[in-house]
């Protein structure tokens, strides 16, 4: 390989596939587009009903787009949702379905850390927007069950957005994730001044009535309220730009709501969430959508938005765009597995009124004895008079020693999910139903939580026991161009044309190069250890 210099520097960054088979169009006039997102919240915004949290920027936002009113997450925890939500694949097919990969909870040894090995023609779908021409960025959190690669995003800090592209003409799409309401800040933001009046609150049927629970409830409405003024400010700053009515906005939560008994659930508590999208110049404002979407459907229906190829891969549908899907969703998949350290195997189908649950470990209790959520107060109160004996029988519903194989809820009708219809011979159509798209999905799909989780890690790492490495990235000179290849099958390859650059570039073909120019590359296949970083010098 005449005229190339090849030194070796190691750098704990990460990258994934890229796939240079795809057919991709240009992203040139194509729309801006901003997720806004928040973490741990049911429909808690005036929108959707709310009387007691004020959220008068997420309201002007609804009234000026499309409410969505039937939209689920695939899991009630934030790091399976996030693999679904990035892959556009159910967290199930892929290995990200437990709670969470690494760092795991301390103490805990059933496996080691890891990353889940995603199949090798499989990478976060951003990394095609950038492919196509799209300033990529993200604020901040990622929490994919991988180690998000080098060539996802243009800038992941927590000052990432729309405003670091050199070339405003450029197109963006730019995430700005909130941690103001998650679960965490129930407890962290207890010494703050309360927004809310305890006594104002609502204190759900599954909870006992008191001080201390409402006051928690009160906190998480604070929370709320504090994040839509998070939101204006976005949203002003867009105005400021100039780019408010030529972006398409997104704003929806990762989960339900971070409280006992709804976070870490399959109930529609734990997976529905609000989700708005304002389209430019407010295009169908005031509108609401009640059709079944699904957090798989988000990558596929911003490619689809970016007029760019869905691979088929993707499990998800669009519903929007020139690639939206010829009909409706009919049906939503959602999955519980080990949280943090405590197992349990759930599955779910709901048709947005009947909800069927099959439990793969019936004799494990409903509730987990989760140590973070013991940090809020009222998770433990409610632990306190569970033992004092002064729950009362909604109460204690959490608390069952075991679960029945199936269940069965109308969620019309019974919208906490206390009464279980699987053995209503009036219901048992709907049951036959929803039991056989469970079958079928698992079919389709595959379910890697049926697989115990240390197997599945040693699977991946070929019986080793750390995972393998990420070969090398390799040049080929031709000409006055390069080519990087790595031997390692599904690596993806980012490269910088100077060490200085902010970002990396994502590989998909010939690199031009002159005399005295170099490359830095580096290579990973995601689930893989990253190659070390080759400089070429030519």
């Amino acid at each position: 390989m005449k005229g190339l210099i090849v030194s070796i520097f190691t750098l704990l960054i990460s990258s994934a596939f890229f796939s240079e088979k795809e057919n991709f169009k240009s992203a040139s006039n194509q729309p801006n587009i901003l997720w806004i997102t928040c973490e741990d919240m049911s429909p808690h915004l005036g929108s959707y009903g709310e009387k007691v949290a004020k959220t008068p920027n997420l309201d002007q936002l609804a009234s000026e787009g499309v409410r969505y009113t039937n939209v689920f997450s695939t899991a009630g925890v934030c790091a399976p949702s996030r693999n679904a939500i990035i892959t556009g694949m159910y967290q199930t097919s892929t290995g990200g379905m437990h709670m969470r990969t690494s760092p795991l909870v301390p103490n805990f040894k059933e496996v080691p850390p890891y990353a889940a090995m995603l199949p090798k023609n499989v990478l976060c779908f951003p990394e095609y927007l950038r492919k196509a021409g799209y300033y990529c960025t993200n604020n901040d959190k990622q929490d994919y069950q991988f180690e998000a690669p080098v060539t996802v995003w243009d800038e992941n800090s927590k000052t990432a957005d729309w405003r670091g592209r050199k070339n405003k003409n450029q197109p963006f799409f730019s995430i700005i994730n909130f941690l103001t309401t998650h679960e965490s800040m129930v407890f962290m933001n207890d010494k703050k001044p309360l927004l809310v009046n305890p006594n104002d609150v609502k204190v759900p049927p599954y909870m006992p009535d008191n001080l201390i629970i409402r006051t928690d409830i009160a906190r998480f409405l604070t929370n709320v309220q504090t994040m839509d003024d998070q939101v204006g400010n976005i949203v002003q700053k867009l105005k400021e730009d100039g780019l408010y009515d030529n972006t398409i906005i997104f704003f929806y939560s990762d989960h339900g709501d971070g409280l006992p008994f709804v976070k870490r659930e399959l109930y529609d508590r734990g997976l529905k969430v609000p989700m708005i999208i304002r389209y430019p110049n407010a295009f169908k404002a005031k509108t609401v959508d009640s059709q079944l979407i699904s957090f798989v459907d988000l990558a596929p229906t911003i490619l689809s938005l970016t007029n760019i190829q869905i691979p088929k891969y993707m499990q998800g549908q669009a519903f929007l765009g020139n690639q939206k899907a010829k009909s409706q969703r009919k049906y939503i998949y959602a999955a519980r597995d080990r949280m943090d350290s405590e197992y349990d195997r759930v599955r779910a189908v709901s048709d947005g009124r009947f909800k069927y649950l099959k439990n793969y470990m019936p004799e494990k209790p409903y509730y987990q004895n989760v140590t973070y959520r013991l940090q809020q107060k009222g998770m433990t109160e409610i632990l306190r008079l569970r033992d004092e004996g002064k729950l009362n029988e909604q109460q204690m519903y959490w608390f069952r020693s075991s679960k029945p194989v199936e269940e069965l809820f109308d969620v019309k009708n019974d919208p906490f999910e206390f009464h279980n219809l699987a053995n209503d011979p009036k219901f048992n159509a709907k049951l036959i139903e929803l039991r056989k798209k469970h079958e079928e999905w698992l079919k389709k799909y595959g379910d890697l939580g049926a697989i115990p989780e240390k197997e599945m890690v040693a699977k991946w790492w070929g019986g080793k026991e750390k995972a393998p490495k990420t070969n090398e990235p390799q040049p080929i000179i031709n000409k006055n161009s390069l080519r990087i290849k790595s031997s390692t099958n599904g690596a993806s390859i980012g490269y910088k044309n100077h060490w200085a650059d902010k970002s990396w570039k994502v590989y998909s073909g010939e690199i031009p190069i002159s005399k005295g120019d170099s490359i830095y590359a580096i290579a990973q296949r995601i689930g893989f250890t990253k190659s070390e970083i080759l400089k070429f010098k030519y």
